[in-house]
């Protein structure tokens, strides 16, 4: 992604808005039509033209351009072409001294996501915005992420179960502080991110024992 950075983007053509659909208060509803409908309960549809684009920052200021961006937007009046602006994150447990915590960690550092319809007014508000170095783009022109990209991204950091950060690998030595075979050493053999369980291959009355454990009872040699 960061080699297609461009900081510039030509002019757009006018967005499009679809006309909001008025709805009598007295229309009965036809709940076999709402079993029926595939989608259920949807997001709001955006006006057409709406696109999600990647913009670059400098890295480690992106919580901070996000909020001056979220400032233009509505200082200068931008909700109507400037929708959703998101930082990247996912939640991942990180295993030190013995304890877990769970950090929020960057998926891409140095890029933010904005929802938007691109037109001369909305890419100044956006590439204007103290902190913002650029669009992502082909040439001179922003290029929208396709929307499997955005599914992707947007999934990945609703994920329920946050991603465990290990210190050791498959084959390397590790050193058991926990449980009946504390002290001992062994080799990694197999990790389950999923359990948070090693496989832990340790030499025992000369012959090579596999032990499950759990991460925390095991820190690199």
């Amino acid at each position: 992604m960061a080699e297609k950075l461009k900081k510039s983007a030509k002019k757009a053509d006018k967005p499009v808005v679809e006309p909001a659909v008025e709805t009598d208060v007295n229309d009965v509803v036809d709940e076999d039509a709402l079993d029926s409908d595939d989608g259920g309960s949807q997001e709001q549809e955006k006006p057409s033209g709406t696109e999600w684009y990647v913009v670059h920052s400098y890295s480690g200021y992106e919580n901070k351009v996000e909020k001056n961006l979220r400032h233009r937007i509505d200082s200068m009046g931008m909700q109507n072409k400037i929708f959703q602006v998101v930082v990247p994150t996912e939640e991942e447990v990180e295993l030190k001294d013995g304890h877990r915590r769970t950090i929020e960690r960057r998926v891409f550092p140095g890029y933010i996501l904005v929802e938007m319809i691109l037109d001369e007014d909305s890419w100044y508000v956006v590439r204007n915005t103290p902190g913002v170095t650029g669009f992502v783009g082909s040439g001179n022109k922003p290029t929208p992420l396709r929307p499997d990209e955005v599914d992707k991204i947007l999934k990945r950091m609703e994920a329920e179960a946050p991603k465990i950060k290990v210190s050791f690998k498959v084959g390397e030595k590790v050193r058991i502080v926990e449980g009946p075979f504390e002290d001992f050493m062994g080799t990694v053999d197999e990790i389950d991110l999923d359990r948070g369980r090693v496989r832990v291959l340790v030499n025992f009355f000369g012959r090579e024992t596999p032990i499950e454990l759990d991460f925390l009872q095991v820190e690199r040699a």
